[in-house]
């Protein structure tokens, strides 16, 4: 046997053991070869993983009825993929066991409050498909004090979760201006809210979205307003598997999907009667004019379902945080990219 033969067979057989005994290839579990799209489309619904409890991004009611920006995201996508926003099964975890069951096939998609990061982005066997909600460290404040931004906090007293890193972030951003200030801790989310509506202090800080649930819960909500700035930046966004590129596709391309609908007017109620429009990108969109999810392995309407039985991405926004939400919170960076904000989608040509 030739030394080229020989290097063949150990390959052939060091790949055969990987298959039998499930050994990960750079930290994918040997199964990632196999098509997330057959998968969903022989179960006849997605599994979606979503935060336990995330107000306006994935939140379940007394009946179980799970609703999100998250959640809405998931439902554009058995849409797009199996034609009905309803074939989609919500599967809550904690922050320990999300990557765990995404890489274990126990779900799909991720779609919770898991941040884009670096490491996780690299180190993990995952890819963040895009930006859904850009989330990120706020400041809320009583209308009362006529506080309009960061920069007037100086010598104020801010209501922080200790040990976090809000904590940190918080002191790196005013120490950074020289601004002195006065910390209020406490160990646990509820305490520090406590704190802040008892007068415990002038400023809460947190998560946006966060403060805007928290603020919806206050008697008088329209008294407190969230500041402009941030200090840190979430960027939250459904995350998949390492090595199947066109589930990777499908959901990346959902996202801008619902994003270039905003772009170009077409919403739940308008889907229909765009179908005859005479733009060319309005029927690339809808379907009516090639057929881009074809690449995909889908349907050439696949994004008019998505779009017509969900909502644009304004619409889903608007429902669960914005102004047909109890939250009442501004779309900020959340905007279209058009509008001052960074939500921009690719070109779907």
């Amino acid at each position: 046997m030739t030394m080229r033969g020989f290097v063949h067979l150990r390959r052939s057989i060091c790949s055969a053991w990987i298959a039998v005994l499930g050994l990960t290839v750079l930290g994918l579990p040997a199964f990632a070869q196999d098509s997330t799209l057959e998968a969903v489309r022989a179960r006849g619904h997605i599994s979606c993983g979503v935060s336990e409890a995330a107000p306006g991004l994935s939140s379940a009611d007394s009946k179980g009825n799970w609703n999100g920006l998250g959640v809405d995201f998931c439902r554009a996508l058995a849409a797009a993929v199996l034609g009905s926003r309803d074939a989609v099964k919500f599967t809550a975890l904690k922050p320990a066991d999300r990557i765990k069951a995404l890489k274990a096939g126990d779900v799909d998609l991720l779609a919770s409050t898991t941040p884009w990061t670096l490491s996780f982005d690299s180190d993990l066997g995952i890819r963040f498909a895009g930006v859904l909600f850009y989330d990120g460290q706020g400041f809320l404040v009583r209308r009362g004090d006529a506080v309009s931004s960061v920069l007037e906090l100086s010598g104020a007293s801010i209501c922080v979760t200790t040990g976090t890193s809000a904590e940190q972030s918080l002191g790196d951003f005013l120490k950074s201006r020289q601004m002195k200030y006065q910390p209020v801790v406490a160990e646990s989310w509820a305490e520090v809210a406590k704190s802040y509506i008892s007068n415990g202090c002038t400023v809460l800080t947190g998560d946006v979205s966060v403060l805007a649930h928290e603020r919806s819960m206050f008697a008088r909500p329209a008294d407190h307003i969230l500041l402009p700035e941030l200090v840190s930046k979430e960027p939250l966004g459904p995350i998949v598997r390492l090595g199947d590129d066109q589930w990777f596709s499908i959901v990346r391309w959902t996202l801008m999907a619902l994003i270039t609908a905003e772009e170009l007017g077409v919403g739940r109620s308008t889907a229909e009667a765009m179908r005859t429009s005479p733009y060319l990108d309005v029927k690339r969109l809808l379907g009516t004019e090639g057929n881009l999810g074809g690449s995909l392995g889908l349907p050439a309407d696949w994004a008019y379902q998505a779009i017509k039985q969900v909502g644009d991405y304004g619409e889903i926004f608007d429902r669960n945080f914005g102004a047909k939400s109890e939250m009442r919170l501004d779309r900020g960076f959340n905007q279209l990219w058009t509008k001052g904000g960074l939500m921009f989608a690719a070109p779907l040509r």
